[in-house]
């Protein structure tokens, strides 16, 4: 389980290491190109909503138990998809890769 720390002091959310790694690769390439974007997220066992606004002067850190995994071309750019969207980043299910 990984977390990202948001703010400062921070704030930490617990995130699956793959679905985290996935999040950095999207919310890293909006703040290259200098844009801000919403992540909102779900906690799975209270259901609870919380959203946290990102821009490049946000403090972030990115925190993983294990190695980098393999990144999912589809779920990368389902979640751009969500990225760029008005409702914001948000979590949505790992697609499976075609078999090959």
């Amino acid at each position: 389980m990984g977390t990202l720390h948001y703010g400062s002091p921070p704030a930490s959310f617990q995130i699956d290491d793959r679905a985290l790694a996935h999040v950095e690769l999207v919310v890293m390439a909006k703040l290259r190109r200098r844009e801000n974007l919403s992540f909102s997220l779900v906690d799975d066992k209270t259901s609870v909503r919380q959203a946290m606004w990102i821009s490049p002067v946000t403090t972030l850190r990115f925190e993983y138990d294990g190695p980098m995994p393999e990144i999912n071309r589809l779920w990368l750019q389902d979640l751009v998809d969500t990225a760029n969207s008005s409702s914001g980043l948000r979590l949505v299910p790992e697609p499976e890769l075609p078999s090959r």
